[in-house]
């Protein structure tokens, strides 16, 4: 069974910065994408980064210039650098994946437990 761990959130203080890791609990056959999505308190999850496998990236307007999305395959993980951080970034911070675990296996979709990332004015 594939599990997607999270570590790195927190509390910060405006304009501090915080690093986010998630990585896949078991050996995978391959990863097509990963993104990191974030949801507030009374508000829809919303997709915040996103990276596919051949590296190319795109991101929520909200965070652009700020946050930076990446990837280490040989480690199935995915990073998110958090820069200049505020207080509109406090949210809940989940990461997804869409992987295959062995080659004759489905594509499936798999999420983390989420994190909790906290900016004070």
């Amino acid at each position: 069974q594939v599990q997607l761990v999270e570590s790195g959130g927190g509390l910060v203080q405006a304009g501090g910065s915080l690093r986010l890791s998630c990585a896949a609990s078991a050996s995978i056959f391959s990863i097509t994408a990963m993104r990191w999505y974030r949801q507030a308190p009374g508000q829809q999850r919303e997709l915040v980064a996103a990276i596919k496998s051949g590296g190319s990236t795109n991101y929520a307007d909200s965070v652009k210039g700020r946050f930076t999305i990446s990837r280490d395959n040989a480690k199935n993980t995915v990073y998110l650098q958090m820069n200049n951080l505020k207080p509109e970034d406090t949210a809940v911070y989940y990461c997804n994946m869409q992987l295959k675990v062995k080659f004759w296996t489905a594509q499936g979709d798999y999420w983390g437990q989420g994190t909790q990332v906290t900016v004070s004015s």
